[in-house]
């Protein structure tokens, strides 16, 4: 990577890295602190509150990716920042569930991840783009593990509004580095084309990925909904859950080191691509197996496993997109792509926790695997994006910067 190129990469992950912190010291304490609210002890309006989020985020992330090809990145990402902490300070000021409904709904409506991720990829060439995901999501993975371990210790200190408060901090922290500390965007002519939801719609290798990134999301949050109890039936109090959830998270990221980096320079990326989405399949399955008797060691290694090719998948799949897809439509493609994303999550809640009371764990993980199944299929056909190193390309990129 270039100075530029890790500045970049390392400013952008910051802003990921942040702005999932706050979201994430939220939920593993949501459930039991919104029950002490006035109209908490309605399990349909808990979920709700936790579940709008993804909603509202799903219906902007089109938006917001569009608006950031026309008025550009910082722009946009700038004023959904400011959208997420007014719906931080919302919630922490409320005093009814209905109250964190509307603070959470506004925090959705502040969708910047496409129009993140589109800068990331202005700001980085198809060589090292996959590299510069990964820090993305290596950060996101590492901040969802941190939350385990530090959310119920806050919570215990300063409550739900204490950290939707600093949920809100962290969000206007995340403006200033993209004002003072990331680089500035790539210019673009006035009569530059804008890209099109039609044109995006029939790219048949981007609606793959959007498949493709709608059942991992929808898979990891229904396998939440199961996989604490599992834990806590094994034998693991919730207290000692990190115990599993760090060094799996942690060990994962090795193992894409040493396995996505090299076989991508190599040529394997689709090899590596397939055989993650096949490994989570086999996951879900394992989960499957284990469902009727869980042990704590069993369980820790299919968590392992799963993380290994979920970090694979989440580093991969949205460098194939920014490169797939042409660079005046980046952000409205990315746009698409994080739409699925978000609405994958909501799916998985929501969809999660009904399987489970009605089919039980059995059924919830056969889905799962059912779902990962399709997904194989229809990622088969897929290839993977080639670098752009022809004169004609290069002498284009440049003449657009000037």
């Amino acid at each position: 990577m270039t100075a530029t190129e890790r500045r970049a990469s390392a400013s952008l992950a910051a802003i990921f890295a942040s702005r999932m912190l706050g979201l994430f010291l939220v939920l593993p304490v949501f459930a039991l602190e919104a029950a002490r609210y006035p109209g908490g002890n309605d399990p349909s309006l808990v979920g709700l509150a936790m579940g709008i989020y993804g909603l509202t985020q799903g219906v902007l992330q089109i938006p917001f990716g569009m608006a950031s090809d026309r008025f550009g990145r910082k722009k946009v990402i700038s004023l959904g920042l400011l959208v997420f902490a007014i719906g931080s300070f919302v919630a922490a000021a409320s005093g009814s569930l209905m109250g964190l409904i509307i603070g959470r709904s506004l925090q959705g409506a502040g969708a910047v991840s496409a129009a993140v991720t589109a800068l990331l990829a202005d700001q980085t060439r198809d060589e090292v783009r996959t590299k510069a995901m990964a820090m993305v999501g290596a950060s996101i993975g590492l901040m969802f593990a941190l939350s385990l371990v530090a959310a119920p210790m806050l919570a215990a200190r300063i409550g739900l509004a204490g950290l939707f408060t600093v949920t809100g901090g962290l969000a206007l922290g995340c403006i200033g580095i993209v004002l003072w500390w990331t680089p500035p965007e790539p210019l673009q002519h006035k009569d530059t084309p804008r890209g099109r939801i039609s044109e995006v719609l029939a790219h048949g290798p981007l609606v793959r990925l959007d498949v493709g990134v709608f059942v991992l999301h929808a898979v990891q949050l229904a396998m939440w909904v199961a996989v604490p109890g599992m834990l806590v039936a094994a034998g693991l109090p919730k207290s000692e859950h990190w115990y599993v959830y760090l060094p799996a998270v942690v060990a994962s990221f090795f193992v894409m080191g040493f396995t996505l980096f090299p076989l991508e320079r190599r040529g394997y990326l689709r090899a590596v691509f397939l055989a993650s989405v096949g490994l989570i399949l086999l996951v879900q399955l394992g989960l499957l197996w284990v469902s009727s008797a869980p042990g704590v060691a069993s369980l820790a290694v299919l968590l392992f496993l799963f993380f290994c090719g979920f970090n694979v998948l989440e580093a991969s799949q949205p460098s194939m997109a920014s490169r797939l897809a042409p660079p005046h439509a980046r952000g409205t493609a990315l746009g698409v792509y994080n739409t699925l994303q978000s609405l994958g999550f909501f799916a998985g809640g929501a969809v999660g926790g009904l399987l489970v009371r009605n089919v039980g764990m059995h059924g919830l993980f056969a889905a799962c695997a059912a779902m990962m199944a399709v997904w194989l299929v229809v990622a088969w056909p897929m290839r993977a994006p080639q670098g752009r190193n022809s004169a004609e390309e290069v002498l284009a990129d440049e003449a657009q910067a000037t």
